[in-house]
């Protein structure tokens, strides 16, 4: 592997010319670093060629499964050699996968096999026959279908926070906090479906692991998205403040970061 190091992937052509930036980069509005377009289009050609997996993103007329467009995101990062490179990561789950060659891995896997998330799942699709079946007689127990219900409440309550707990993340100073606790110190609300599986954090994540330093970072969407006009294909996004905001204040603890423009963050250019 490049560098010695899993998932770190090197630059085709000398970067000597280009300067590093001297901040981290803001990550909810920003103009990607030139490293970061030298690594978005080497990301992007690897996208359109390879065979080793297969997913639907709704560029190839005729392809099967359903159009699912995907965030990628890069991480401009030195080893402590002094050695640039960059690192690549999906959000959630790519061709139902978490794990891909070239790809951080996830924070937390919840797909693996007899994990207490599986076994939970399990136990509420049990319960969701139960009260399927009971509902559907004339005279059932209304008491106990109530009953039954608030127990599944609690149960998914109980699996939903347990998940939570299972995403424990780091920053540059080996400090390291549950998503629960990253939410509770930055935002009145808790963490919601999807929490901890974005691009930027996983990238992070992995750097810190592996004793990288973050330079720069760059996201962009790849593909069609049915549900939404927003997400257009090629285009940069910022990290978004619902699920990465707080747990970015975590992780970019102590990190000298660009300074918030004043315009507005969206959608930006499109990837030349």
């Amino acid at each position: 592997m490049p560098f010695g190091i899993d998932c770190l992937i090197p630059f085709d052509e000398p970067i000597a010319a280009y300067s590093l930036p001297e901040n981290f980069t803001y990550p909810f509005n920003y103009t990607p670093h030139p490293l970061c377009l030298l690594a978005v289009n080497k990301l992007q050609r690897y996208l359109k060629v390879q065979t080793e997996w297969e997913h639907n993103f709704g560029l190839e007329e005729g392809k099967a499964g359903t159009i699912i467009g995907k965030m990628f995101g890069v991480l401009l990062v030195r080893t402590e050699e002094n050695e640039i490179g960059f690192l690549a990561a999906f959000s959630g789950k790519l061709a139902g996968s978490y794990h891909h060659a070239n790809f951080v891995p996830p924070v937390y896997d919840s797909l693996l096999p007899g994990s207490f998330l599986n076994t939970g799942m399990q136990e509420l699709t049990q319960m969701n026959a139960e009260i399927t079946s009971l509902e559907s007689f004339a005279a059932n127990d209304p008491g106990k279908i109530a009953l039954l219900k608030q127990i599944r409440k609690q149960h998914s309550l109980k699996l939903q926070e347990k998940l939570f707990d299972q995403y424990q993340f780091l920053n540059q100073a080996g400090e390291e906090k549950s998503l629960r606790t990253v939410f509770r110190e930055n935002t009145s609300r808790g963490p919601g479906a999807g929490a901890g599986d974005c691009a930027v954090p996983k990238l992070l994540q992995y750097a810190f692991q592996q004793g990288l330093k973050p330079l720069a970072m760059a996201e962009f969407w790849w593909g069609l998205s049915p549900k939404s006009a927003f997400w257009k294909h090629g285009h940069f996004y910022p990290a978004c403040h619902e699920k990465c905001a707080p747990v970015l204040a975590h992780m970019l603890a102590g990190i000298a970061i660009d300074k918030k423009p004043e315009s507005k963050a969206g959608r930006m250019e499109a990837v030349a």
